[in-house]
């Protein structure tokens, strides 16, 4: 059975949210924490991606020579690529400010274990 691009693309979205959720709950490690919540970004990107795909569609560039009718009919949808790209760059400086901040973190208290941060010990 061949699986349809979307239904691929929504199940990838949907096993990278579920990994990345795990992550930043169940584990101890904050950088494997940012990683998950890194995974959590990248499966909602996606998910909106696959929200956008239209089968056979075009890119929304409107040419000289196309028809009107032809270019609503057939455009893909722009609006989920804009905010994908959008999130991209808000994900990359959270991610750095986060990672920063674990460093701080690291250089105050020597250690990056959130229990030990916590003093869950």
């Amino acid at each position: 059975m061949i699986m349809d691009t979307q239904v691929a693309s929504l199940l990838t979205a949907s096993a990278l949210i579920i990994i990345g959720i795990f992550g930043a709950v169940f584990l101890d490690n904050l950088i494997k924490k940012v990683i998950g919540l890194a995974f959590i970004g990248d499966g909602a990107n996606l998910f909106l991606i696959a929200m956008g795909y239209k089968v056979g569609g075009i890119v929304y560039i409107f040419l000289p020579g196309m028809s009107v009718n032809y270019f609503a009919q057939n455009a893909s949808y722009p609006l989920p690529f804009a905010l994908v790209l959008t999130s991209i760059v808000i994900g990359a400086s959270t991610m750095a400010v986060m990672l920063g901040i674990i460093i701080v973190l690291y250089k105050r208290h020597g250690s990056i274990s959130a229990s030990k941060l916590l003093g869950d010990n």
